[in-house]
């Protein structure tokens, strides 16, 4: 996976096409988890563009609908929005697609939970508090 961009509520990445991703070998198309991980790699980058620097966060909820297999030998692109940000949810909505984000490979809702217990670099508990 790589970042394309990022800005304040936004990402947009790229799964280069890769045989080892591949799901069944006769149709060579990318795997449904492939697209599952990239999918929530790149919502739960959107929301990180959205709240305060070192904000720790959880995946609570993912919907996909996979809308056609992804075209076989060619990169999957992917975008998100983080939407909306109260105290302790975020909201986000992505696709997966090839040519053009008109003919998704995949469409995604979710919501991640903010302010998670997470570990600093020494190795302590700590419970970030959003803002």
């Amino acid at each position: 996976m790589r970042v394309i961009e990022v800005r304040s509520g936004h990402g947009l990445m790229r799964i280069p096409y890769d045989e080892k991703l591949i799901g069944n070998p006769a149709t060579e198309v990318i795997h449904g988890g492939v697209i599952t991980a990239f999918l929530d790699t790149l919502c739960g980058l959107a929301v990180r563009a959205s709240v305060p620097a070192g904000t720790a966060i959880a995946t609570l909820d993912l919907r996909i609908d996979y809308l056609r297999p992804a075209v076989p030998r060619a990169d999957i692109l992917g975008s998100a929005e983080c939407y909306k940000v109260t105290r302790t949810i975020a909201f986000v909505r992505g696709i997966a697609y090839q040519e053009t984000f008109r003919d998704p490979v995949a469409n995604c809702a979710g919501t991640f939970m903010l302010g998670a217990a997470s570990f600093t670099a020494e190795g302590s508990r700590q419970r970030n508090s959003p803002t």
